[in-house]
């Protein structure tokens, strides 16, 4: 059985320690700003509803799909389906801007020590943050510097992303299903990928002979395979990157991630390993310059806008190896299911995992293709 009372009183415990998941972001003058409320500001924390099995599918999928108005409401809601008295269902759905996938794992962890607390009829001890989300922004404005200062970090960054990406194609041309929509409609679907431990070695092996990271053997893979299937041979690739440079920032929940755009050159038919020493060239220079924001570069490099794509990239490959997250609750059973919330943010994004044995050998790529069905069926998918 759960205590649906101590679970909503640990949420706000979460939400009071965590100041990104009570924030909003209205609007002064047209430009969005934080606004951080106070937890009594977020109230009821826990939607709560009975539902049968048949409908909890539909139930889910539903509340993960509603939008936030960002202005006035924080960026966590929680549902909690009650599908009997010892089994429920808690849905958190997290707005982006509040969060990333490193997030989980604090997240989780903080939920569960404070759901033990509440249990157990007290308040939570936690060790102190060190900083918060309004903390980095601000430190991240010091570090950066001013745009009018040509000797700044984020001038020189700048300065490499515009001479690196000029002339970068406006569209990847994919083997698409169905011809581009005017507007995209976000609408999408997946597939899953593994990559078994055999092949998973042998590619760890390939990227130690080359000095290269096994994301980057991933990509030049991608690559070649997408300018075989007719994309060209100048192939931009989107890339979430953790952004959190330092420990300070390891416990807290927010949105440390930005998104580089790794520009992978495949012509003049180079063999694969020559195709790999060019990926890992280039994505170190990327590395070394990853502190503008791409909503920044976009403003700068102020490509041809279309509500039919993405800006500068449309094919995304994420690699996650944040540390896991630890889903349990002191006296439940807990497992994970995955909610589909039918949407994609790009054409395509290949999303990996590795798998480890209790050694720490290669078991395996996990992984799953999200793709937009505007362009694309699952079929020519997988």
């Amino acid at each position: 059985p759960l205590d649906a009372a101590a679970l909503e009183a640990a949420l706000g415990d979460v939400m009071e320690r965590h100041e990104s998941l009570r924030t909003v972001f209205p609007e002064t003058a047209g430009i969005a700003c934080q606004r951080i409320l106070e937890v009594s500001a977020v109230r009821p924390l826990l939607e709560r509803s009975a539902v049968s099995e048949a409908a909890l599918a539909g139930s889910l999928s539903a509340a993960a799909q509603r939008g936030f108005d960002l202005a006035q409401e924080p960026p966590l809601r929680a549902h909690l389906f009650v599908l009997g008295a010892d089994e429920h269902v808690l849905l958190l759905v997290l707005h982006h801007i509040a969060s990333d996938g490193w997030s989980m794992a604090p997240l989780w962890r903080d939920l569960r020590h404070s759901y033990a607390a509440r249990l157990a009829g007290r308040a939570p001890e936690f060790s102190p943050l060190p900083v918060q989300y309004a903390d980095y922004t601000l430190w991240q404005h010091e570090v950066l510097g001013s745009e009018s200062d040509a000797d700044s970090a984020i001038s020189r960054q700048l300065s490499y992303w515009t001479q690196t990406l000029q002339g970068i194609p406006d569209q990847l041309e994919l083997p698409s299903d169905r011809s581009r929509p005017t507007v995209s409609s976000h609408r999408g679907g997946y597939v899953g990928l593994q990559i078994e431990r055999s092949l998973h070695r042998a590619l760890l092996g390939l990227g130690r002979e080359a000095g290269a990271s096994l994301f980057m053997v991933l990509q030049a893979g991608l690559a070649a395979l997408l300018s075989r299937l007719g994309a060209g041979t100048d192939i931009p690739i989107g890339s979430p990157i953790a952004g959190r440079t330092d420990s300070a920032l390891d416990d807290l929940v927010g949105f440390f991630v930005n998104t580089l755009v790794l520009r992978t050159d495949t012509s003049g038919n180079p063999s694969f390993r020559e195709l790999l020493g060019r990926v890992r060239a280039s994505n170190l220079a990327a590395y070394s310059h990853q502190d503008v924001p791409f909503e920044r570069l976009v403003e700068v490099l102020n490509p041809s806008r279309s509500l039919a794509r993405h800006p500068l990239f449309q094919v995304m490959l994420a690699m996650q190896n944040n540390a896991p997250a630890s889903f349990e609750l002191p006296g439940l059973s807990v497992a994970v299911e995955a909610v589909a919330t039918g949407s994609a943010k790009f054409d395509l994004t290949l999303s990996v995992a590795e798998q480890r044995t209790a050694a720490g050998l290669p078991a395996g790529i996990n992984g799953v293709i999200e793709y937009a069905t505007d362009l694309f069926d699952g079929e020519s998918v997988a």
